[in-house]
């Protein structure tokens, strides 16, 4: 699946960069010696411990599956194997086309989804676009390939670079678009907005289910490090008043989601830095009410030194079946 990104994208630090020349055999750094490029898909620029990271790896580059004669023709295929996904192509040297190859090994005990941000790049490695990419339930122990999906339109990208890399326990990661959870809620974050050091991201609600769900008040939100433990030291404000610029926050009151309905809050900060360390969140655990079943949203919230996160109550969401109704009714 591939997301738009743009508080991830900014958060990683550029790991390995793959130049892709003519299209043919597909090589990486353990494969091939520094003059093996002319003429091949995949050369692998970096050590062998810039590969990979939080388990995902750059393993090089293929001619994508009907290259020859277009999508889905025959001919063109570099021996991808079956079931995996297939990607846009890359432009390369003398009108070829390659795509990118990576694997997601998930080395825990339970299985995980990741969500990981590529960075496409022109051959003097200035940014084209941020490609997200989201591989859902890789099982414990195993390792999944997929080749990257570059939606096309890019211009002429030549390299790639892992920007970012997020994993969540599969059994608490927000729902693919267009699947219900067994919840029957389906549970998401924005991508956020940014003005004069206030940052808000948006948490929306979906009732998917058969059922109408009743909430009044305010999501249960707690804060996650990079290991998913808990961060201390943050105050999670009910209401965003006390947040300067965020605007006061109107009290709760009963909301009942119909089938298809849906609900809306914000989660508020100020990203000052002054004396103390800065903090930065890189998941919440949010839960629409008490003892419902929590999703890990993956926001990345740079709090500063502010120790302040306003939460905003639920409000009813326009959506295509009650844009005319009035938010609350």
């Amino acid at each position: 699946m591939r997301t738009s990104s743009r508080l991830l994208a900014g958060s990683g630090v550029l790991v390995v960069s793959l130049l892709l020349t003519a299209c043919g055999t597909r090589t990486t750094g353990a494969e091939a010696g520094p003059s093996s490029s002319a003429g091949r898909c995949g050369e692998v620029r970096g050590d062998a411990g810039d590969l990979a990271r939080d388990g995902v790896r750059i393993t090089g580059a293929v001619e994508r599956e009907g290259a020859a004669g277009g999508p889905g023709e025959a001919g063109g295929s570099a021996g991808i194997p079956e079931g995996l996904v297939r990607a846009e192509r890359l432009p390369a040297a003398g009108g070829q086309r390659c795509s990118v190859r990576y694997s997601v090994t998930n080395d825990a005990a339970e299985p995980y989804t990741y969500t990981v941000v590529f960075s496409l790049l022109d051959e003097q490695g200035r940014a084209l676009s941020n490609v997200t990419e989201t591989v859902p339930g890789v099982g414990a122990g195993r390792t999944v390939r997929r080749t990257l999906d570059t939606g096309g339109g890019l211009g002429e990208p030549t390299r790639t670079r892992i920007l970012d890399v997020k994993k969540v326990p599969s059994a608490e990661a927000p729902a693919a678009s267009g699947d219900c959870p067994a919840s029957g809620l389906r549970l998401t974050a924005d991508d956020g907005d940014a003005a004069m050091g206030l940052r808000v991201v948006g948490l929306h609600l979906e009732n998917c289910g058969s059922r109408p769900y009743s909430l009044y008040g305010y999501p249960v939100v707690g804060l996650l490090d990079d290991a998913l433990r808990p961060v201390g030291g943050v105050e999670i404000l009910r209401g965003t008043g006390d947040i300067p610029m965020a605007g006061d926050s109107e009290p709760p009151w009963p909301l009942t989601l119909p089938p298809g309905g849906a609900a809306a809050a914000t989660l508020a900060w100020r990203n000052t830095t002054e004396a103390g360390e800065p903090v930065t969140v890189p998941y919440v655990r949010v839960r629409p009410k008490e003892g419902a079943d929590p999703v890990i949203v993956a926001p990345n919230l740079d709090l500063g030194t502010t120790g302040r996160l306003g939460v905003s109550a639920w409000r009813e969401a326009a959506t295509a079946g009650n844009s005319d109704r009035p938010r609350g009714s």
